[in-house]
C-alpha cells in the first residue's frame, strides 16, 4: 500500500461524473452497480441496486461506498475491479450467513482479538454505542473484535458479557501494541521537512494514535518528548507523525495538513482530514476547513501558542550583553 494512489485506464475528469460516487464517470458508476448486481447473481441472490447501496428480498441492507472507494484506489485499474467485487460480496455474504463470533468463539478468545478503533461520529448509532470514547471532536474510540474475514464493532450489548469495559479496553490497548508495523515510509522535501507514515492492510493501522508513543519507539527508536507531535489519520490504513523537537514542526504542520485533506478523499474507511496535536495522551485538532468550505486553517489554542513561541525563542540567537 503507498501513500499516492494513481488507476491506470479510466475515464478522464472531464466525462460526467457519477452523481453518488464522485470519483467515478456516470459510465465507471454504473459498469461498477452493474458488476455488483451479477457478483450477487452468481451467489444465487437478487438484489435491488440504488446509488449507494443494495437490498435483498429478504430486506438486508449492503452499502457500496467503502467497496466503490476501494476500486477507486486501486492501481490496477477497471479491469480487476469484477474480481474485487466478488470478493467483496462472498465475504459479506459469509460473515452475514455464518454463527455469530460472539456465540462461538471462548471469552479469552475473544478478549485476544479485541483492538480499539478510532472512527469518525457520523453514523454511530449513540443508543447501541453508549460506551463510546470521544478521543477529539467529531471522534470516538470503539472496541471492535478482529475476525478472518470481518471487523466486528461491538455494541453495548455485546461488550456486557465480556467483563469490566476498562479491564476490556486495557486489553485491546495492550492487543494494539503488539501489531507488528507493516509499512514505513519518511516524507521528505529538499528543505528538510519531514514526517513519518505507517502504512497497513490492518483495520487498526491509523487507531495506533491511540498507543502513539509506542509507535513512535517501534519506527525510530526514539521517546517522544513532553512536547509531543503532530499526528494526522486521514483513513485507517495511515497514520502520519513528526515528533515535535524544534521549530520544524511548522513546516511538518503544513505538508501533513495537505497529507490528510489528500487522503481523506474517496478512501475507504476515511476518518479525519485533519492534524492534531498529540500532547500527553490527549489530541488537540489544530487545522480545520475555511469557514467558506474552500481550504484549510490553523486553528491554534493557547497552549500550542505557547509551544510554538517557546520553540521559537528556543531558537534565536543569542548575542549577549552589549558592552
Amino acid at each position: 500500500m503507498g501513500l499516492f494512489r494513481r488507476g491506470p485506464k479510466r475515464d478522464g475528469r472531464d466525462a460526467p461524473r457519477d452523481p453518488e460516487f464522485s470519483f467515478f464517470s456516470v459510465d465507471e458508476g454504473a459498469r461498477f452497480r452493474g458488476q455488483v448486481r451479477e457478483a450477487f447473481a452468481e451467489r444465487g441472490l437478487e438484489v435491488t441496486v440504488f446509488a449507494d447501496w443494495v437490498t435483498d428480498s429478504a430486506g438486508r441492507q449492503f452499502g457500496l461506498g467503502n467497496l466503490a472507494a476501494v476500486l477507486h484506489n486501486d492501481d490496477r485499474g477497471p479491469r480487476v475491479w469484477p474480481e474485487l467485487v466478488r470478493q467483496h460480496v462472498g465475504m459479506v455474504l459469509r460473515t452475514m450467513e455464518a454463527p455469530s463470533a460472539l456465540d462461538t468463539l471462548p471469552t479469552e478468545q475473544i478478549r485476544s482479538q479485541l483492538y480499539p478503533r478510532v472512527i469518525g461520529a457520523e453514523g454511530l448509532n449513540p443508543e447501541s454505542f453508549a460506551y463510546a470514547r470521544s478521543v477529539a471532536p467529531g471522534l470516538h474510540e470503539i472496541l471492535a473484535l478482529d475476525l478472518p474475514e470481518s471487523v466486528m464493532m461491538l455494541t453495548d450489548e455485546a461488550l456486557e458479557p465480556l467483563g469490566d469495559l476498562n479491564y476490556l479496553r486495557e486489553q485491546a490497548l495492550y492487543n494494539l501494541r503488539g501489531l507488528p508495523v507493516e509499512g514505513h515510509e519518511t516524507v521528505k522535501d529538499t528543505d528538510g521537512m519531514t514526517f513519518e507514515v505507517v502504512l497497513g492492510d490492518s483495520f487498526y493501522t491509523a487507531s495506533r494514535v491511540l498507543v502513539l508513543d509506542s509507535v513512535v519507539r517501534q519506527v525510530t527508536g526514539q521517546e517522544l518528548t513532553a512536547d509531543g507531535a503532530l499526528v494526522a489519520f486521514p483513513f485507517r490504513h495511515q497514520l502520519a507523525f513528526h515528533a515535535i523537537h524544534d521549530t520544524g514542526m511548522i513546516s511538518a504542520l503544513n505538508a501533513m495538513a495537505s497529507f490528510a485533506a489528500t487522503g481523506f478523499e474517496d478512501t475507504p474507511g476515511a476518518i479525519s482530514p485533519y492534524v492534531y496535536w498529540w500532547h500527553a495522551g490527549t489530541l488537540t485538532q489544530i487545522t480545520d476547513r475555511e469557514e467558506d468550505g474552500d481550504g484549510l486553517r490553523v486553528v491554534v489554542g493557547d497552549d500550542f501558542q505557547e509551544l510554538l513561541e517557546r520553540l521559537i525563542a528556543q531558537e534565536k540567537p543569542d548575542h549577549g550583553d552589549d558592552d
